[in-house]
């Protein structure tokens, strides 16, 4: 059972991306929140992540902020499935169901520079850019 990622009203330039299954972190914890969902870009297309607002005040994204890129739909680590690093930046343990709303994605074109051009290929999951 998938929740795919939902637009809040007709003009939200953002998804809601949701929980998995429950989660209870603690403070100053980082847990590794999954979606069960992949998202398909074309060539020059990303999706970037931030934690809801209304999640403000007690989680922050673990890395600062979600970028995904296209080719980690493919990807050998963990099949494309989105998952979001939420700490808990509160004093008290914080509880996360299956189905709550945990981040927001957006869709962006992006340019690539004249001297950006690469052969590299991903090797895995999250932060796998480069890796051997």
């Amino acid at each position: 059972e998938i929740t795919l990622p939902t637009a809040g009203t007709s003009r939200a330039m953002a998804y809601d991306f949701y929980a998995n299954k429950d989660y209870v972190v603690y403070p100053n914890e980082i847990a590794k929140v999954w979606t069960d969902v992949k998202a398909y870009m074309q060539d020059n297309e990303c999706l970037i992540l931030n934690v809801r607002s209304s999640m403000g005040g007690k989680f922050m994204l673990s890395n600062t902020s979600g970028w995904i890129d296209e080719d980690y739909y493919s990807n050998e680590g963990n099949d494309g499935n989105i998952g979001v690093f939420l700490k808990n930046i509160s004093d008290e343990e914080q509880i996360i169901k299956k189905g709550d709303r945990i981040a927001q994605g957006a869709f962006f074109n992006f340019l690539i520079a004249d001297s950006g051009n690469t052969d590299a290929v991903r090797k895995g999951g999250f932060g796998s850019t480069n890796s051997k």
